[in-house]
């Protein structure tokens, strides 16, 4: 049998990894849904066709999120599913009617389709909102008080323009023309929206959290964790430069610069929250160690997990090869 401490590292790794991905990947899609030009029929169709072959899948890794919190952090996941659950009701509403406004709006007349569209719209903006106001309730450690509360809707709002912002720069990479220029504007305004959204919970966070303080300000590891976001501020002005020159171009060579460039973003914000909290996963009251669940189980599911996984991940890069490209025109069949 494994080590319960192995165990509790690779269990918590994985699901790092999980969520990591989930925000990436259904970060751009749920961004492209917030995003829907409703009056342009045209730019709408050819937004969703720019997502269709993955929007469904990228949902999987939030399922393997939850569930690994489930089977191997019970405690955790008990604490935070009680801490959250109006939230996460409202998210699953939210990716509900994504999902049926989605499927729905192929198959109704075409008098119809602009209903589903705004229900895909609002279904989108419903799980930016949701899971933003989760992250913010989780940094204040879900304390129950009106400054904690009027944190999280700000983090909420923060969330929506993230994903805006990573939607956006999927846009300049997957389309051309008019719809490439929109997204142009879009991804510039949700940047600095973004900005000030991280600069904000990077304030709030060590402020709240004395755990936080004195991991980022101790002299032997703010030397490490310090660069985090100093390049991740670099990197919002390299995208807002990249932006402001790519509005004076009509044929963009690198258009996935933008895109590469927010994906990385994501990444430093992810790995300083990661930083600021490890190693608990219900801030100041549980870390992956106590919360892990009977180890002789967990080295059970273990080989299972080797195999799901690296299926998963490999589903994921086939689809985004065989569906590489610019967006063509959308069809149904």
């Amino acid at each position: 049998m494994l080590s319960s401490e192995f165990l509790a590292q690779f269990y918590g790794a994985l699901m790092a990894l999980a969520i990591l991905v989930y925000a990436v990947l259904d970060g751009y899609d749920l961004g492209v849904g917030i995003l829907l030009p409703l009056k342009e029929k045209e730019q709408t169709d050819t937004m969703i066709a720019s997502i269709g072959p993955f929007w469904d899948a990228n949902e999987t890794w939030l399922v393997l999120a939850v569930g690994l919190a489930l089977i191997a952090f019970p405690m955790a996941h008990s604490v935070i599913l009680q801490a959250l659950y109006l939230p996460v009701a409202l998210m699953l509403l939210g990716l509900i009617l994504r999902g049926v406004a989605f499927d729905f709006r192929a198959k109704a007349k075409t008098k119809y389709q602009d209903a589903w569209d705004v229900s895909f719209k609002v279904g989108s903006i419903i799980t930016a909102f949701a899971q933003g106001f989760m992250l913010g309730l989780y940094v204040m450690s879900f304390e129950q008080s009106m400054q904690s509360y009027a944190f999280a809707m700000l983090s909420g709002f923060g969330v929506i323009a993230a994903y805006a912002l990573i939607g956006s720069a999927w846009l300049i990479m997957k389309t051309n023309g008019q719809l490439q220029k929109n997204a142009i504007v879009w991804c510039t305004k949700s940047n600095l929206i973004a900005a000030l959204g991280v600069i904000s919970i990077s304030i709030v966070n060590p402020l709240i959290n004395d755990f936080v303080a004195s991991k980022w300000f101790n002299i032997n590891e703010s030397l490490l964790l310090l660069p985090i976001p100093i390049l991740c501020l670099a990197l919002f002005v390299l995208l807002h430069c990249s932006l402001t020159r790519y509005s004076n171009v009509d044929n963009i060579k690198k258009s996935w610069a933008p895109f590469a460039i927010a994906t990385c973003i994501f990444l430093l914000c992810f790995l300083g929250l990661l930083n600021s909290f490890y190693p608990y996963v219900v801030p100041n009251q549980l870390t992956i160690y106590e919360s892990l669940a009977d180890p002789s189980a967990l080295t059970f599911m273990l080989y299972g997990v080797v195999m799901v996984v690296p299926a998963i991940i490999g589903y994921t890069l086939f689809s985004y090869r065989v569906f590489w490209g610019k967006t063509q025109a959308l069809s149904y069949y």
